[in-house]
């Protein structure tokens, strides 16, 4: 059964989403029939990343806040990514153009290594800030999960994948996603949103139930919960 991870690497709740979605496939006992498939969502189109920027001060600038409010907003997502395990280190965080990282990711679906590099980038932007927009640092991170170091430089240094972002990005327009994460589960039933495990636990075991029937049909179901939108700050 296929489920579809719209997503963006420099979104705080879809790398929360993750952990929380990974925590109920494990306990779920037909995982090996799960094929995960990671889709393009860009949340700042055009953005231009600046190294020496960091989330912080990115953040005052574009909010017009207050320093002490920015850290309180930082130290709420830092908190709320602590419950699944996730050290966020934002203050570090370099805000990023997220589009090398798609085709990255593309690349790496090629070779069947797209759910290593996912985790990989995430990490290091939101744990390591690390420029998830600098071609030389894609590189390293994409050798670590067991891409080929030359080929990924052939393929950032090039125009490769760009059509295949550009069709998620279109297929996200066409079918009405603003914000993310969202899963896809069989073509079907949608999850909007960071949701408790047992709300991913409980999908799969229905999804799948269907998926496994073949003759039977659910009704569509939408749940929504904590996103990331076009535009605005990923808090």
């Amino acid at each position: 059964m296929k489920i579809e991870i719209w997503s963006d690497v420099t979104c705080t709740h879809c790398y929360v989403a993750k952990r929380k979605f990974e925590i109920a496939l494990a306990q779920f006992k037909d995982r090996d029939k799960i094929e995960i498939v990671w889709r393009s969502f860009e949340l700042a189109p055009g953005f231009v990343t600046d190294p020496k920027k960091v989330l912080p001060e990115f953040l005052r600038e574009l909010r017009g806040i207050s320093a002490e409010r920015v850290q309180e907003e930082i130290d709420y997502v830092t908190n709320s990514a602590s419950e699944v395990g996730l050290e966020y280190n934002l203050n570090k965080t370099i805000p990023a153009n997220s589009f090398n990282a798609h085709r990255l990711s593309h690349f790496a679906q090629a070779r069947g290594l797209q759910g290593e590099m996912e985790e990989r980038m995430f990490k290091a932007y939101f744990i390591e800030g690390m420029n998830i927009d600098d071609i030389s640092t894609l590189q390293g991170l994409a050798k670590e999960v067991g891409l080929d170091e030359a080929e990924v430089k052939a393929v950032l240094t090039s125009t490769k994948f760009t059509d295949a972002v550009n069709s998620d990005l279109l297929e996200a327009k066409r079918t009405g996603i603003t914000s993310i994460p969202r899963y896809v589960f069989n073509s079907n039933s949608m999850i909007s949103g960071v949701q408790d495990t047992k709300v991913y636990q409980e999908v799969l075991e229905r999804e799948f139930a269907i998926w496994k029937s073949l003759n039977l049909k659910s009704d569509s179901v939408r749940m929504d919960g904590q996103s990331c939108k076009i535009g605005e700050a990923c808090e």
